[in-house]
């Protein structure tokens, strides 16, 4: 696995485990829907959001949040829509972004609730 790969991964991970210890569930990872993929699908109570994860070793190009793309933020409704449907989702929706950062060995979490529209 190449090495950006392991860091998103990894990011992701430490993602999830952030959003479990604020109270909430994770419903799926890495959903997918034709090219368009939402990283993490979690809910808290009839709050379903939807987290798009952008890891960086260093701010030394920008924050990993500047990395969302309006292309990205395209695809990422689209994948929301089709798991909105498939589940009959009748409640909230929320669109989050949890930039991680990394230093040596230590990871930090920015979470952008409500990120965009």
């Amino acid at each position: 696995m190449a090495e950006h790969n392991k860091t998103g991964r990894s990011g992701e991970e430490t993602a999830a485990n952030y959003l479990v210890q604020k109270g909430y569930n994770v419903l799926a990872r890495n959903f997918r829907y034709k090219r368009a993929e939402v990283d993490l699908i979690i809910q808290l109570d009839n709050l379903l959001v939807f987290v798009e994860v952008k890891t960086r070793s260093s701010h030394q190009h920008g924050y990993p949040e500047e990395f969302v793309s309006d292309r990205k933020i395209e695809l990422f409704r689209v994948a929301a829509t089709e798991y909105i449907e498939q589940i009959n989702w009748l409640h909230d929706i929320r669109f989050d972004i949890i930039a991680v950062t990394i230093s040596g060995r230590e990871y930090t979490c920015y979470h952008i609730e409500d990120a965009f529209h």
